[in-house]
């Protein structure tokens, strides 16, 4: 009987190379993902775009905002003089948060890791809703989980054990057509994150990565896309109000 050979099952991760561009395994496609405002102009919900095909295994995502062919590196890094060392400290994310305690959840806040997606500001802001009783805590809970980049985390008071939504392996490129503007690229999943010296990051569900190039808290994002009114092409950039 022919021998059958088994499929190796690669474990989805994330490389960030020296001043280069991501390296991500384990997975077949990219997506595109928008940041859906209310009518109130507040970020409500995430609305699925386009799917980008993979060029390379592993694929090679831009990370210093300047490649040609978005969202995939194009080699722009070198000739741009790109300065990617990842800054980010590799101490749990929790170590650094801020606690908000109500009385079935406690809402844990690490600023560091803000991607400006802006749906903590919806239905009265999670910070306050976590204090204002049950049916308001559900509600923060729910604000909490869209957090992108995992800067706000529910603990469970009863168990002490932080309460995640259950995420499949994703990469997704954001757009914040409220803002007009091009944000980072969301992992979700459970991403195993490898900075450019082999030293890997705290497994977390819900993670985002600068691709504009110029986060202080490399490799993640920072919100800085905001400010500089990153813009990748693929959205329609919005005047600034005076």
């Amino acid at each position: 009987m022919p021998k059958t050979t088994k499929t190796q099952v690669i474990k989805p991760r994330i490389k960030v190379t020296k001043n280069g561009p991501y390296l991500v395994s384990g997975i077949d496609t990219v997506t595109e993902k928008f940041i859906m405002p209310d009518e109130e102009g507040a970020s409500a919900e995430y609305k699925d775009g386009q799917t980008y095909a993979k060029l390379t295994e592993p694929i090679a995502l831009c990370r210093c905002g300047k490649t040609k062919n978005m969202p995939f590196c194009d080699g722009a890094h070198v000739h741009t003089g790109f300065d990617g060392t990842t800054t980010a400290p590799h101490t749990p994310i929790m170590d650094g948060a801020h606690l908000y305690k109500g009385q079935d959840y406690t809402l844990a806040d690490n600023e560091l890791y803000c991607a400006f997606a802006r749906f903590c500001d919806a239905l009265g802001r999670v910070w306050n809703l976590i204090e204002n009783g049950q049916n308001a805590e559900k509600t923060a809970v729910k604000l909490a989980h869209k957090c992108c980049a995992g800067r706000l985390m529910i603990i469970d008071n009863q168990t002490n054990e932080v309460i995640e939504p259950n995420l499949p392996y994703e990469v997704s490129v954001l757009q914040d057509p409220a803002i007009g503007v091009s944000g980072p690229l969301y992992a979700q999943g459970g991403f195993e994150i490898e900075d450019e010296n082999g030293k890997t990051y705290e497994g977390r569900n819900r993670q985002t990565l600068c691709r504009c190039g110029i986060s202080d808290n490399k490799p993640f994002c920072n919100g800085a896309h905001a400010s500089i009114r990153f813009n990748d092409g693929k959205i329609k950039p919005r005047r600034r109000k005076p």
